[in-house]
């Protein structure tokens, strides 16, 4: 994996995060969302693991600080995460990409150590999947040509897990607590707090 893309797909700052609107204001979870992909593409570039990253949205000022960031923006055609992905999957193919690793921008806990073992469990399998809390997909990385077609959503890691296999493709899963903590309800929000408050 000589050239090994990072794709991060961000949704509208001033739409993200809506299942925490019972907690927090419209301004903060905007707040929170740039400096969770701000936090993202600082350690996936300061990693020195990837050849890119490229920022997926439909949202200026996300793609505005993505360039300001180092990382390759690219403004989504489709409302639609699936749609987006498979067109910033062609970007990197047509860049000549060997694989790539999709990941969203809300993993609070994301740590270097995470991506260091995702590439790799990409280099020993055809896919490497590590599972949400709430079985959804918080990393998928493939190699070049896509073997499927992205499913996330809910229930996503099943569904690519099957897909991948349909496809005769070698599986590698990643549990990893750190990486299995995205932000999308208040729980989850209470739980990092608990997370920061233990002891390292």
């Amino acid at each position: 994996m000589d050239n090994l893309w990072l794709l991060v797909p961000v949704k509208p700052f001033d739409e993200a995060k809506s299942r925490l609107a019972t907690v927090l204001p419209e301004a903060e979870r905007a707040a929170l969302s740039r400096y969770l992909l701000t936090r993202t593409i600082t350690l996936a570039s300061d990693t020195g693991l990837f050849a890119r990253v490229l920022v997926v949205s439909r949202d200026c000022a996300a793609l505005d600080l993505a360039k300001i960031l180092g990382a390759l923006p690219l403004l989504e055609e489709e409302a639609d995460l699936n749609l987006a992905l498979m067109q910033a999957t062609r970007h990197a193919e047509t860049a000549h990409a060997d694989a790539i690793l999709v990941l969203p921008a809300d993993l609070p806990l994301l740590t270097a150590r995470d991506l260091t073992d995702l590439c790799t469990a990409g280099r020993e399998g055809d896919v490497v999947l590590a599972p949400s809390r709430d079985g959804g997909t918080n990393a998928l990385l493939i190699h070049l040509p896509a073997p499927f077609a992205f499913a996330f959503g809910e229930n996503s890691f099943s569904a690519h897990r099957h897909r991948a296999l349909a496809a005769g493709r070698e599986v590698r899963i990643l549990h990893s607590e750190t990486l299995a903590l995205d932000l999308d309800w208040p729980d989850d929000l209470a739980l990092l707090s608990l997370c920061q408050q233990e002891p390292s």
